[in-house]
C-alpha cells in the first residue's frame, strides 16, 4: 500500500497514534477474554458482553460497544487488526485522532445494529451471538475507499496471491460479498454488521465532505510562497535581507519547526481545520521529504 499524502514518519514520530492504539486495546481485550474462559469458565462472559438480541432485551446496550473487542480466535483477531493499521493510519492522518475514533466505533455500532435487525427478522439465520471488530475495520476500508478511490492496493489473496485492485473495487467487491452473505447465510459470519460498517463509513465521510464544502478532504494544491519572511530594517548601505525559504532549512528542521505543529493540529482537529498556508507547507514537505 502506498504511504499516506503525509510523511507517515513525521506524524507518527513521538508518540503513540490513536490508530496503534485501537490495535493494542483489541489485543488486550483478547487476552483478557482467553483468560476469563480459563480462569472463571462458569462466568457468562459471552452472554455479558457479546452482541445478541436477547442481551440488548435484557439491557445490555454496552454489547453495542463491547462486542466489538471480542474475537472468535487469534486469527480473527489478527485479521482485523491488520485491516485497522493498514487503513487506520490513512484516516487518521485524514481526518484527525477524533474523527478516527468516531468513524471506526460508529461504524462498529451501526454495523452491530444493522446484525441485529437481520436477527430479529431471520433469527434462525442471524439469530447468534456476533463478537469482532469487523463492522469497525469495514468502516474504515470504506471511508479510505470514499476520500481515495483510485488509490491501488496490493492484497494477499488467501494469503499467498498478490492482487492489485484500486480502492474503490475493494469497497465494491466487499460490498458485494456482505450482500452474498445475507442472501446466502450459512457461513457463521456477520455480514450484515460488514455491510453495516461499509455504510456507515461512507455517510461518515460524506458528511464530513459537506462540512468541509468539498467533494473530498484532501487538501488543494496551493500557489508556492516563502514559508517566512524576514522583516527587519535595513541600515546603511546593508543588502536586503533574503527571504527564509524551506531549501535553508535541513529536513528534520523543517520538520521541527514547521510540520510539526500542523500535524499536532490534524491529529486534534482534523485536516479540514487547516488553513491555506499550513496546507501549503504540508505541500512543500511532501515534495522535500520525496525522493530526489
Amino acid at each position: 500500500m502506498r504511504p499516506a499524502p503525509v510523511a507517515r514518519e513525521a506524524i507518527f514520530r513521538g508518540r503513540l497514534s490513536w490508530t496503534l492504539g485501537l490495535v493494542l486495546v483489541n489485543a488486550a481485550a483478547f487476552v483478557l477474554q482467553e483468560l476469563a474462559y480459563r480462569v472463571l469458565p462458569r462466568f457468562p462472559t459471552n452472554e455479558i458482553f457479546a452482541l445478541s438480541v436477547q442481551g440488548l432485551k435484557s439491557g445490555f446496550l454496552w454489547q453495542l460497544l463491547t462486542f466489538q473487542f471480542m474475537h472468535g480466535g487469534l486469527w480473527h483477531l489478527l485479521l482485523n487488526c491488520w485491516v485497522i493499521y493498514m487503513f487506520g493510519r490513512d484516516m487518521e492522518t485524514t481526518l484527525g485522532g477524533r474523527n478516527l475514533l468516531l468513524l471506526y466505533f460508529g461504524s462498529g455500532v451501526i454495523g452491530g445494529v444493522f446484525q441485529m435487525l437481520a436477527a430479529g427478522l431471520f433469527p434462525t439465520q442471524f439469530g447468534g451471538a456476533v463478537v469482532g471488530a469487523s463492522a469497525g475495520a469495514f468502516g474504515l476500508v470504506a471511508a479510505f475507499a470514499m476520500l481515495y478511490p483510485q488509490r491501488p492496493l496490493t492484497l494477499l489473496l488467501f494469503f499467498v496471491l498478490p492482487i492489485t485492485l484500486r480502492a474503490r473495487y475493494l469497497l465494491l467487491i466487499s460490498g458485494l460479498l456482505a450482500l452474498f452473505g445475507i442472501l446466502f447465510p450459512g457461513d457463521a459470519v456477520a455480514h450484515a454488521a460488514h455491510l453495516g460498517g461499509m455504510f456507515a463509513g461512507m455517510a461518515f465521510i460524506r458528511r464530513m465532505s459537506r462540512r468541509a464544502a468539498a467533494p473530498n478532504l484532501a487538501p488543494p494544491v496551493p500557489r508556492r510562497r516563502p514559508l517566512l519572511v524576514a522583516t527587519r530594517r535595513r541600515q546603511g548601505n546593508e543588502e536586503p535581507t533574503r527571504p527564509i525559504t524551506a531549501n535553508d532549512l535541513s529536513a528534520d528542521e523543517f520538520i521541527r519547526r514547521k510540520v510539526d505543529p500542523i500535524l499536532d493540529k490534524i491529529s486534534t482537529h482534523g485536516l479540514h481545520s487547516l488553513t491555506e498556508g499550513e496546507r501549503q507547507i504540508l505541500e512543500i514537505a511532501r515534495k522535500k521529504m520525496g525522493p530526489h
